[in-house]
């Protein structure tokens, strides 16, 4: 295919929307709404494009209409076409205005209630008309939310594994669980305390397929010891702190998420070691995405929050270093 001739002249941005548009829906029909335009139109713009190509996009099954692999391809670009247009036009807004722009942060529930909140409030005393969107999830989520463009960074304990070559790593620093406590939890005043004797006590846990309820498992199996059984299982941070307010339950923290003052105020560490729970924490980007200027000022600010605080210098930047 000579471009110019065959691609340059005949693509518009509008096709490529079209095609997103079906990928999504999974119908014509349904893409034609959502665009207001008539299914006609939707099937002459596809009919359009893969006479342009000279390969089929989209093939019928039993489920609707599905891409092909040519059609997988196309729609893999053309996400990032209109992913770098939305940066560029904060670029724009950015250097038109440096006061404003978005970042959109993809972070674990322990970042988001630690430093990235520490991040976010001294940004917004300098820059108060930015705003942020906030995903919090479990690492292995937020990469797909990272690779799906819908975030532009992500924040998390490095998951088990190596990242994939696509993306960008810079090590923070490093960080193990602790085992933490509502302060009127009579566990908070012993000073000393092993593994072993709190296999029983109630303990409020991360579902089973994450990273962090995985960790805490191989904690207490490296000790000999059974995982607990006693527990309240919940993917809500604020469901968890409420049973650690109440004296009875046990859970985990990152050790770093105690020292934001925006933190965990009513929240203790119990004395008691997760060598095994050890990783490190730091920043994961696309390696050819190139970040908004006014995320690249979230990521400056993150830095001078983590030498302020956590202590030490990062670590230094990694590229495609881990595959997941």
């Amino acid at each position: 295919m000579q471009w110019d001739q065959r691609i340059g002249h005949r693509l518009k941005l509008r096709d490529l929307q079209i095609l997103l548009a079906v990928a999504q829906a999974g119908s014509m029909a349904k893409a034609g709404t959502r665009l207001a335009v008539s299914q006609p139109a939707i099937s002459k713009a596809i009919s359009a494009m893969e006479h342009t190509f000279g390969v089929r996009l989209f093939e019928r099954s039993p489920r609707g209409i599905e891409p092909t692999r040519y059609g997988r391809a196309l729609i893999r670009r053309s996400t990032a076409v209109f992913d770098e247009l939305r940066q560029g036009v904060k670029d724009i807004e950015f250097l038109s205005d440096p006061t404003v722009g978005e970042v959109r942060i993809g972070c674990t529930s322990p970042l988001a209630a630690g430093l990235v909140t520490e991040v976010i409030s001294r940004l917004s005393r300098d820059y108060p008309r930015i705003t942020f969107q906030l995903v919090e999830n479990d690492p292995l989520l937020l990469l797909r939310e990272l690779d799906e463009r819908n975030v532009e960074l992500v924040l998390a304990r490095m998951p088990d594994g190596d990242l994939a070559e696509h993306m960008d790593v810079e090590i923070f620093y490093h960080d193990a669980f602790v085992v933490v406590a509502g302060a009127q939890n009579p566990w908070v005043r012993r000073r000393k305390v092993r593994l072993a004797d709190l296999v029983d006590e109630p303990w409020a846990l991360m579902p089973a397929e994450t990273f962090t309820r995985s960790a805490v498992h191989e904690a207490f199996l490296a000790e000999g010891l059974e995982p607990p059984r006693r527990t309240v299982v919940t993917p809500s941070p604020g469901m968890r702190n409420s049973l650690l307010a109440t004296g009875l339950f046990l859970s985990t923290l990152p050790a770093t998420a105690l020292k934001f003052p925006s933190g965990f105020p009513a929240i203790k560490a119990l004395p008691v070691e997760l060598p095994t729970t050890r990783r490190p924490v730091g920043l994961i980007t696309l390696k050819n995405r190139s970040l908004s200027a006014v995320t690249q000022l979230f990521v400056d600010r993150t830095r001078e929050v983590v030498q302020s605080i956590v202590g030490g210098k990062p670590a230094g930047t990694a590229q495609g270093r881990r595959r997941a």
